[in-house]
């Protein structure tokens, strides 16, 4: 019953916690109320999306294996604003549900160090405000220095259809009621969250014939970069619209949601609000989209993306059925809304280990964010930094220029979050420089470190990361002329000529120069992977930019690094106001630049803590 790192939940979080932490030697125990349940999708059957897609990116970069997983079982793969900058791009896949738990689960159930048991968490043990493990249902208690909460959406659950309620985590599944006491006992806030999911659709009953058809990419491309010789085979989506009297239908019966009657308590997702919230709030809209999507790659059900509701059930028939293509739809899950608690994220340090419990670690929804690919970055920093600790090592804290799971975690426990958090490329405010595509270079060095990328893995990533400084070289640094020979070739490509000398970098970041035309322009791109030529295009048309983000990160660089000692005594710095003090009080900061980010605290104040911290070092070294 010893182990060293134990992690309670098995749905994104909890799978890439536990096999970070198992791949990284510790042994491991997931402690999950269904085992059969492990990687379930409770809501969509889709894995990535705008800005959800560098996640699942990242995740792979540092070795995890949600994008792994996803080209295994996809049924679908389309990039979403293909046509607009690299940085705003996002993979998109739709999944086989029942295929991807089923492979998560065995794969769990394979991994070295790790063991599983189906069981409910009940208490979180510890003394002296250090964790030392986990009592269950069945009264076993399993010792461990380190436990991560992945909870998801089962802490205290409540699901409601109508006036409907039911003590749950997901339809089927028992809630984890007692855990939130046992948090509450450790000193921890809790808040409520609502989020909910949509019907699933009889394929048999809809007249696809009617509706768009909307195929995946033509060239589809792998969430990993590990996947190789990848040719999935693709199913169509489809997109449907609500009417008028889809409206007048859920209008007629506000007085019967839950969201609107008082019934349900927590704050939802603003940004994937119900089909009950749209039409309330957005009135003047005479449609809305749905987008009708395969389940598994049997298509025997279809999950109505945009029909989230809570309404009661002979509502939900009414409504849908009044879509034109679902005037004969049988609904075989229902709609519902689910509530559930969090803890505030603002008590967690950036390594996502609560302050006020040693070892205790939390990832996922219990965060307060919403996503299957937010919970699964989580889940793999928690687990990485749990293993990281029983060595006594320092935790991986991804900066802001550095990933999108870096602003994530950053916005969290920084700034906390009163609704469910999703994110957007727009909270990146470095987004030029963490693209998809070049997620593998940002990170992969962390995942070789770490253990969790192999040698090979990381030779190709060194190797593309080579061909490109080569080649940025190469093409900043190499004049052509307006020769005829040059003009001619200029033409070839079907490129406007030049009056005066331009590097060939200037030629290659225009709007017009693809993939193709460099491999042409010069022989040393001719046998180039895809992967390197890629880069080369896209850091030389964006050249410009890139450099002035990177200057603006040079000159921040000494102010993210500084470090902000443990308990350090903020009210002995002179200088600072009562209402700065108690900030940096309650967040504790690690570092100059987590202060920054925090609400309030002004550039005055950092200047004042930064002169104060190095003049403290000098006199003490």
């Amino acid at each position: 019953m010893n182990y060293e790192i134990i992690v309670v939940g098995g749905g994104h979080a909890g799978i890439e916690a536990s096999l970070a932490a198992a791949r990284m030697g510790k042994q491991t125990l997931l402690i999950t109320i269904l085992a059969e349940q492990i990687g379930a999708a409770s809501c969509n059957p889709a894995i990535g999306g705008l800005a959800k897609g560098h996640l699942v990116k990242e995740i792979d970069a540092l070795g995890g294996q949600m994008g792994l997983t996803t080209d295994a079982v996809g049924i679908q793969f389309r990039v979403l604003n293909e046509s607009k900058g690299p940085a705003v791009r996002g993979s998109r896949a739709q999944i086989d549900m029942d295929r991807y738990r089923v492979y998560m689960r065995n794969l769990l159930l394979n991994t070295p160090n790790l063991e599983i048991s189906q069981e409910i968490a009940t208490e979180i043990l510890s003394e002296n405000g250090e964790v030392t493990g986990v009592k269950t249902h069945l009264n076993n208690v399993y010792n461990a220095k380190k436990v991560i909460i992945t909870t998801g959406t089962f802490l205290n659950g409540l699901i409601h259809v109508g006036f409907n309620k039911l003590e749950a985590g997901r339809v089927g599944e028992l809630s984890a009621k007692d855990l939130s006491g046992s948090l509450r006992e450790l000193g921890l806030n809790l808040g409520r969250l609502k989020t909910g999911t949509c019907p699933r659709i009889d394929a048999k009953t809809i007249n696809f014939e009617i509706l768009e058809k909307q195929d995946g990419d033509a060239k589809p491309v792998a969430f990993s970069f590990r996947t190789k010789n990848f040719s999935p085979m693709q199913l169509p989506c489809y997109i449907a619209y609500t009417n008028e009297t889809t409206h007048e239908i859920i209008r007629s019966n506000f007085d019967k949601a839950p969201l609107f009657t008082g019934q349900i308590e927590g704050i939802g997702p603003r940004y994937c609000p119900s089909i009950e919230d749209k039409i309330n709030r957005f009135g003047d809209r005479d449609r809305h989209h749905l987008f009708i999507e395969p389940q598994t790659l049997e298509a025997t059900e279809y999950y109505i993306n945009g029909f989230s509701t809570s309404l009661p059930y002979e509502v939900q028939v009414q409504m849908l059925r009044s879509v034109k293509g679902f005037e004969n739809a049988k609904i075989v899950r229902h709609g519902y809304a689910i509530e559930y608690d969090y803890v505030e994220p603002t008590q967690l340090r950036h390594s996502l280990e609560t302050k006020k419990v040693k070892g205790l670690y939390l990832a996922g929804q219990i965060n307060g964010t919403t996503g299957y690919e937010e919970a699964g970055a989580q889940g793999l920093m928690a687990g990485i930094n749990a293993a990281l600790s029983l060595d006594n090592k320092e935790p991986l804290i991804l900066r802001r220029d550095e990933a999108y799971i870096g602003v994530l975690i950053d916005d969290l426990v920084t700034k906390g979050t009163k609704e469910p958090y999703r994110m957007f490329t727009s909270r990146a405010e470095y987004r030029l420089l963490l693209r998809e595509e070049n997620a593998i270079l940002r990170l992969g060095g962390y995942g070789h470190e770490l253990g969790l990328l192999d040698d090979e893995t990381f030779n190709e990533i060194e190797a593309i990361r080579q061909n490109l400084k080569d080649g940025l070289a190469y093409l900043n640094n190499t004049q052509i002329t307006p020769s005829k020979q040059n003009l001619e070739l200029l033409a070839s490509l079907d490129e406007e000529p030049i009056s005066q000398n331009v590097s060939l970098q200037k030629i290659v970041a225009r709007k017009s120069f693809t993939a193709e035309k460099l491999r042409k322009l010069d022989q040393k791109f001719a046998n180039l992977d895809d992967a390197s030529v890629d880069q080369i295009l896209t850091e030389c048309k964006y050249q410009h930019y890139i450099n002035e983000q990177k200057n603006q990160i040079e000159k921040m660089k000494d102010m993210m690094d500084v470090k902000i000692p443990e308990n350090f005594d903020f009210r002995g710095v002179s200088g600072l106001s009562n209402e700065v003090v108690e900030k940096l009080e309650k967040f504790a900061p690690p570092t100059l630049f987590a202060a920054s980010e925090i609400s309030g605290i002004t550039p005055a104040a950092i200047d004042i803590l930064h002169i104060y911290i190095k003049m403290n070092e000098k006199r003490l070294g």
